[in-house]
C-alpha cells in the first residue's frame, strides 16, 4: 500500500510541468497519452508508492489541480 494518494485533476490541468519541477523526487511527469478538453496534455505521478507527501507539486500548481491525501 502506498503512503500518500496524488491525484491530479486532468480536466482543470494545463500542462505547465511547474509541479513535475518542483518534485524532488521527479516522479511527475506529463501523461501524452492523454489529451483534456482544454487540448492540454495533463501531469500525473509515475510511481506513487515513492512519493515522499512534501506537497510541493501541490503548492506549485498555479490552478490548484494536485490534491495529495495521506493513507492509513
Amino acid at each position: 500500500m502506498t503512503k500518500f494518494t496524488v491525484t491530479f485533476d486532468e480536466n482543470e490541468c494545463k500542462g505547465c510541468e511547474l509541479c513535475a519541477v518542483a518534485c524532488p523526487k521527479k516522479l511527475i511527469a506529463l501523461n501524452l497519452e492523454i489529451t483534456n478538453d482544454a487540448g492540454y496534455n495533463p501531469a500525473g505521478i509515475g510511481k506513487m508508492e515513492e512519493c515522499i507527501g512534501c506537497q510541493s507539486c501541490a503548492r506549485m500548481c498555479p490552478d490548484c489541480v494536485i490534491t495529495i491525501v495521506k493513507n492509513d
